[in-house]
């Protein structure tokens, strides 16, 4: 074990010392610009092996969670009967393929031995929307840590990622002797059938030690792991820089009609800024009963009329009751009992019903297209619940050919087709790793509430802080609404308004029209202004905070009242 004056370039021992030692000294390279490290870093660094280098332990799950195949080691072939892992180990990065036509893999597990200070702090990413449960937290051997991780102590931040876009599920463990890479590249819960397919399964990459803050760290993390990736920056008439309007569910909860979209239209054109960005006007689900939207296309030109960009939100895998049993992914994919049913979209049948209601909306004319219940149809449940194991064991897709990553992969890919490179995508409950370069925006965390304000602040302020290092990196962030309800206490309304205006991600706000009144009016029209000038908000106390209480911007500092007097609610919010 080291001592506690080790800094946490220690956390990765496997990292490559040519890279950082310069003249006697530790160098980290960032952004174009190298950094000295301190002389105790060198001295950790000293007997660092490679982390970009070839595992010291590589097994396979063939059946189940508990057994497992070891391969043999041959230069940069891992092997066993009916099964090759090419372990492709650059300077940059470790290229990771499958080959095997005689054998349904599950999951790969990847080990690099190497002794790791205690005293660090790890944060990792979610598989999908986040739950409030995103943190900076001590060493937990049996942590999952979806897509990647940073260690941070003593003022020095490391991190280790697998690029976006892969073709596997992948999540790392972190303890005090090694590093532990895990890639799911089941086909539902069952192995992948790849027939004669060699798969280009993921790529790692690593963040070496610096002194940048763990802040600029994890964003400088996100940026390797997005390399080469194009990130658009306009959609048609709107560029992506600055995305600010309304949705209604927060008020609403799908009790809304075609005449309180056009108040809200109205609303957004009279508070935001007349020379700035066209704000959006985006309605949420409930718009299916013709009683109160006798027409969608309509809406759209009249929300477009108002000078307002019309939205839509959609849940394409939804299959109705009657659908033929064969278009249908099996019951037993669900976590839980319920009578929802999703289309298989591996079937070509019901993958042109899932592509039907993103081109519906396309020709109803709206501009911005939030999709939702991706993840939860596809995979059978929750984020929140998938630990080790993003789905159910004992079932697969019509086509078990490709792996669960590389179907929703596809899926995302059909979707951007479908919908055309004019319109702007949303993904809410989408997993984010694998929509990079396709959507342009993620919902990153789970609903906010207009009638509990715990929930928003659990829910909301967590994942504002923990996944805002994405922003305008992967996408654009949304942290999800600021309802405006009677429900929710104006201060921490003011609050929550502020903050996310501040980060310069996404704004949306859900007016509900009791509680806008001038006052209402004024901060939404002021938090709209500050958003167009694309402020970088940070928190700063996020390494000791699920919600930070304390943000930074611009040098100003403010202390946001999350709490409400009588505090935090223990119960479930």
């Amino acid at each position: 074990m080291w001592g506690k004056d080790v800094l946490p370039c220690s956390i990765f021992p496997m990292l490559n010392r040519r890279r950082f030692l310069q003249a006697g000294s530790l160098v980290a390279v960032s952004g174009g610009s190298t950094r000295v490290l301190s002389a105790a870093a060198v001295k950790v660094a000293s007997p660092l092996q490679q982390l970009l280098r070839q595992p010291d332990l590589v097994r396979v799950q063939v059946k189940d969670e508990k057994t497992f195949v070891g391969l043999e080691k041959s230069g940069n072939r891992w092997t066993t009967a009916g099964l090759e892992l090419g372990i492709a180990d650059h300077a940059d990065a470790v290229d990771i393929t499958l080959h095997a036509p005689q054998m349904p893999v599950q999951r790969i597990h990847l080990r690099w031995q190497g002794k790791i200070s205690e005293e660090v702090k790890v944060l990792g990413d979610a598989w999908e929307r986040s739950y409030g449960d995103l943190a900076w937290l001590p060493l937990q051997p049996e942590r999952v840590l979806p897509w990647y991780l940073l260690a941070s102590h003593g003022g020095v931040t490391a991190g280790v990622g697998v690029k976006t876009g892969c073709s596997a599920l992948a999540f790392w463990q972190v303890d005090s002797e090694g590093i532990s890479l895990w890639l799911d590249v089941r086909n539902g819960g069952n192995g992948v059938v790849l027939t004669d397919r060699v798969v280009a399964l993921a790529s790692v990459v690593v963040l070496a030690p610096t002194q940048q803050s763990p802040w600029n760290a994890t964003k400088s993390l996100c940026r390797k792991l997005a390399a080469g990736i194009e990130i658009p920056t306009q959609r048609g008439h709107y560029a992506l820089d600055v995305l600010y309007g309304s949705n209604d569910w927060y008020y609403a909860y799908g009790k809304n009609t075609a005449d309180g979209i056009l108040r809200d239209a109205d609303l957004m054109r009279e508070i935001a800024p007349s020379r700035g960005a066209t704000p959006f006007c985006i309605i949420d689900d409930g718009y299916q009963d013709a009683t109160r939207f006798p027409s969608l296309h309509q809406l759209a030109e009249d929300i477009h009329q108002r000078g307002v960009a019309p939205g839509i939100w959609i849940r394409p895998l939804q299959a109705k009751s009657g659908t033929r049993e064969e278009w249908l992914l099996p019951a037993k994919h669900w976590r839980q009992s319920t009578r929802d049913l999703a289309y298989d979209p591996t079937v070509p049948e019901a993958r042109e019903q899932v592509l039907h209601v993103v081109k519906q909306a396309r020709d109803w004319g709206f501009d911005f297209l939030k999709h939702d219940f991706t993840t939860y149809e596809l995979l059978g449940g929750w984020g929140k619940d998938f630990g080790s194991s993003p789905t159910r064991e004992g079932w697969s897709f019509h086509d078990r050919s490709r792996t669960n990553a590389e179907i929703i992969r596809e899926l995302y890919q059909d979707i951007r087709e479908t919908a055309d490179d004019e319109r702007i995508i949303l993904g809410c409950n989408t997993i984010g790793h694998l929509s990079v370069g396709i959507f342009d925006a993620s919902r990153t965390g789970d609903d906010t509430s207009g009638r509990d304000w715990e929930r928003t602040r659990r829910m909301g302020v967590n994942t504002l802080a923990f996944r805002l290092p994405q922003d305008r990196v992967f996408y654009r962030t949304d942290a999800d609404c600021v309802p405006f309800t009677p429900d929710i206490p104006w201060q921490q309304t003011e609050a929550w308004l502020h903050a996310v205006a501040a980060s310069g991600s996404i704004l949306l706000v859900s007016p509900d029209p009791r509680s806008i009144d001038a006052r209402a009016k004024s901060a939404i029209r002021e938090a709209f202004a500050l958003a167009g000038q694309k402020p970088q908000a940070e928190p700063t106390d996020w390494t000791d905070s699920r919600t930070p209480f304390h943000w930074k911007n611009n040098g100003a500092a403010t202390t946001y009242p999350w709490l409400e007097n009588a505090g935090a609610s223990p119960f479930q919010a």
